[in-house]
């Protein structure tokens, strides 16, 4: 059985899709319709940016989208998953590609969803940090220890055995960063990110993005989606909506979610976007299961 896996934002590059929008009439007309809905070209940036230019929010997060999506479009009837799954930002292209959504509307949401996490990351100084080689419980423990109610720390990403990202306040990721290197943590490295994603400090964006989905129409997508809040599989439009909303406050269950998909069959996992990160991922989480392979188109 086959896995389409998409990525989330961190997979960016300068020139992304360039070479779909050149080779491909449909990517090209997709690629247009796109620069269309968000009033800019964001093309431009994605072919020709800079680095810095493709960092910022409102540019990564539907850059990463389309890509991934018009990748998935463009495979036509190649295009036959099992399930889909998407890491973050990633579910709202695996929703897409599913037919949960509309390309247009999927844009969109994308979209809003970037702008409501660029103000809410502006609101307090707040970033993120990964943490290499220590196990789960420990680093929940001490996250629990170092969260009070002026100083948020949690658990984010559980993205591989071995490898957990925390978010929060710039002062509680410090000094958890400390604590979890005094544990044994192999690495406790703060990411180059502009806020605390999947954390309680994204609930003012969580607010505003959930007034856009619940005006967006869902539809019952082709597969089974698994999603990050529960990393269980859901087809019901309304159960796929609740969970979105949740997301991003919530931590990114990837580990469990790929645990649960080779549960239920799944052998081959593709990863549909920019970068190679889900591979990676997926190798580790799936570490002496011969059975299962991961790839890129």
């Amino acid at each position: 059985m086959n896995a389409f896996v998409f990525p989330g934002q961190g997979a960016q590059f300068s020139g992304m899709g360039k070479d779909l929008y050149e080779n491909n009439p449909q990517a090209k007309e997709l690629f247009e319709k796109a620069n269309e809905i968000l009033g800019f070209r964001i093309t431009d940036i994605m072919f020709e940016g800079t680095a810095d230019e493709l960092k910022q929010t409102k540019v990564t997060q539907p850059a990463v989208f389309l890509h991934s999506v018009i990748s998935a479009i463009c495979l036509g009837d190649e295009f036959k998953p099992a399930m889909v799954a998407g890491h973050s930002l990633g579910e709202l292209s695996a929703l897409t590609a599913a037919g949960a959504l509309s390309f247009e509307d999927g844009l969109k949401l994308v979209y809003a969803r970037a702008m409501a996490m660029q103000k809410a990351c502006e609101v307090a100084p707040s970033t993120m940090a990964a943490i290499v080689g220590l196990d789960d419980a420990t680093i929940e423990q001490i996250c629990a220890e170092v969260n009070t109610e002026g100083n948020v720390v949690v658990p984010a990403n559980y993205n591989c055995p071995g490898q957990l990202v925390i978010s929060g306040n710039v002062e509680a990721v410090n000094a958890a960063c400390e604590k979890l290197k005094a544990a044994g943590a192999k690495r406790a490295l703060v990411l180059p990110v502009g806020g605390a994603f999947h954390s309680p400090l994204m609930q003012p964006a969580k607010d505003e993005l959930q007034a856009a989905i619940e005006k967006t129409e869902f539809h019952t997508p082709i597969c089974p989606v698994y999603q990050n809040v529960d990393a269980k599989a859901h087809t019901d439009a309304a159960e796929i909506k609740q969970n979105l909303i949740a997301q991003l406050t919530a931590s990114v269950r990837w580990t469990q979610e790929v645990q649960n998909m080779i549960a239920a069959g799944a052998t081959e996992f593709v990863e549909c976007g920019p970068g190679k990160a889900l591979q990676g991922m997926i190798g580790k989480i799936a570490k002496g299961n011969d059975a299962v392979t991961a790839r890129g188109l």
